[in-house]
């Protein structure tokens, strides 16, 4: 049980940041690319990458290639839930 709380510890972390939740929120909504993504937030590609590659390591979100592009998609079903109490 210490273990499920440490873990979720670590997707909070994670979600701490206003511009991953943004991320989160966007991709739940739509999945979508890091050009999307950067052309709705307004933010350099460096740096939406930086926020992708936090969620990923984090088991928030995953990639999924579609030929040149890779569309993301939220994989964790309590984050989900927590954006739409947010929402």
């Amino acid at each position: 049980m210490k273990q499920k709380y440490e873990e979720f510890s670590e997707k909070l972390k994670a979600m701490g940041h206003p511009v991953r939740l943004q991320i989160i929120s966007g991709v739940i909504k739509n999945e979508c690319n890091v050009s999307q993504i950067q052309a709705n937030l307004g933010l350099p590609q460096s740096t939406i990458s930086q926020h992708l590659q936090i969620l990923k390591s984090n088991k928030i979100i995953k990639g999924r290639r579609e030929g040149t592009r890779v569309c993301y998609q939220v994989i964790d079903e309590n984050v989900k839930k927590i954006i739409k109490l947010i929402d």
